[in-house]
């Protein structure tokens, strides 16, 4: 079931939103890892982040207000992605900082439990 923000038009979202709402670390590396991974459970960002469940479905709640991740309930697993309606400039803002800062996720990704099909 994919939330309201999948709509095939664009997200409306604005630089200073943006940002905003990646203004926190664990949003942050959240969104990067889904740009690098595709799809990721609550339980791949729980490993990942060493962060408990109630602290990660709390960020990803912030992020599907913003619009910048929608989700997909399979039986009892959530899964995240980035929001196919985002604008433009926003993909290829998340898109170069995940690829121009992989250090700052590297940790993270190794922690990953799941197969390389995450």
């Amino acid at each position: 079931m994919m939330t309201a923000a999948t709509s095939t038009s664009c997200v409306s979202l604005s630089p200073l939103s943006l940002f905003k709402c990646l203004a926190e670390e664990t949003r942050l590396k959240t969104l990067l890892m889904l740009c690098v991974k595709d799809e990721l459970c609550v339980c791949d960002l729980t490993d990942a982040l060493n962060l408990s469940q109630p602290k990660i479905s709390r960020h990803l709640a912030d992020l599907r207000k913003c619009g910048l991740v929608v989700d997909d309930r399979r039986g009892k697993w959530v899964y995240y992605r980035l929001n196919p309606a985002l604008p433009a400039w926003a993909k290829e803002v998340i898109h170069l900082s995940a690829t121009n800062n992989a250090d700052y996720i590297s940790d993270a990704l190794n922690n990953l439990k799941c197969d390389a099909g995450c």
